[in-house]
């Protein structure tokens, strides 16, 4: 190796050598601090010293890097603080006894459905007209019965025996005109009048409330007749809907008797739905007052 290669190199040992003594000599290690060393890039240009860093720069034309030295101050822990402690949650006084007098009485529990008729008729009588409708109902299993009825309506049938209410006892009355056919009398629908005003009297939103409360014992019913995954409210609309859509047929009424009940003699009327020849039966007034109270409820549906 030549001889000035030689001393290139024991000139850079001796300035590094240098250059860590001073080092040594300056570099302060605060136990309070730390320091970071942050070197530059040879292409950037010196920068100025600022007061809280110390520079050592290489001498001559040394290859040995810029080196700065930062000493930082600690970082100040917060202080602190009292845990929070959330304040006991209070008391709510109990209503005065005027307050209690102002709250809704809670609703009487149904009974069992073998045993509901007193209680159905008790708050039958607690709605306006309610005690008129009474005189004309069954004492026994009235819910079944009025199940029972509103099903058979529902589907255009009309049943003859185990309905919710008692018979009209006066009978249809006709005249003859031979001995074999015979004409609906007018009067024959006076026999349903008494009837049909008790029941357009009941007031319309007591009797669906009264309808709503006993709700479950209707359900009850329906399910007892094989009914189970139906609605019994939609069963009574259907039965309602059945009622409306019973067209009014004009008079006079022809009837044979080949037995004991008299038919219509006009087939095109003896072949409806039983629900509409009973609606012919009452009278077109006497109908015309049910199907509007019957639209009344279905509204409330």
């Amino acid at each position: 190796m030549r001889k000035a290669g030689l001393l290139t190199i024991a000139g850079v040992a001796v300035v590094t050598l240098m250059g860590l003594v001073y080092l040594a000599l300056t570099f302060d290690a605060s136990q309070n601090g730390t320091t970071t060393v942050v070197i530059a890039p040879p292409v950037e240009p010196v920068q100025r010293q600022s007061p809280s860093s110390r520079v050592t720069t290489p001498a001559g034309n040394s290859i040995l890097p810029e080196i700065r030295l930062q000493p930082q101050t600690d970082q100040v822990a917060p202080p602190a603080t009292e845990p929070i402690v959330e304040p006991l949650p209070t008391e709510v006084a109990s209503a005065t006894p005027a307050q209690a007098e102002t709250e809704l009485p809670a609703a009487a529990p149904l009974p069992m459905l073998n045993e509901s008729d007193a209680f159905v008729f008790d708050e039958l009588r607690g709605i306006s007209g309610g005690a008129a409708v009474i005189d004309f109902l069954v004492s026994d299993q009235i819910v079944r019965k009025f199940v029972a009825l509103v099903e058979n309506i529902s589907r255009g049938e009309y049943p003859q025996t185990g309905v919710p209410y008692q018979p009209i006892g006066t009978e249809m009355q006709v005249r003859n005109i031979d001995e074999n056919l015979f004409v609906m009398d007018d009067a024959s629908y006076d026999r349903f009048n008494e009837v049909v005003e008790a029941f357009t009297a009941l007031d319309t939103d007591a009797s669906y409330a009264l309808y709503r409360f006993l709700s479950p014992l209707l359900q009850q019913a329906y399910a007892e007749i094989g009914f189970r995954n139906q609605s019994f409210d939609d069963t009574l609309r259907s039965a309602i809907n059945a009622v409306l859509a019973a067209e009014e047929v004009e008079g006079p009424y022809q009837l044979v008797k080949p037995s004991v009940m008299f038919l219509h003699a006009d087939a095109s009327i003896e072949n409806l739905q039983e629900v509409h020849k009973l609606l012919i039966r009452i009278g077109p007034k006497n109908a015309s007052q049910i199907k509007a109270k019957l639209q009344e409820f279905r509204n409330r549906l």
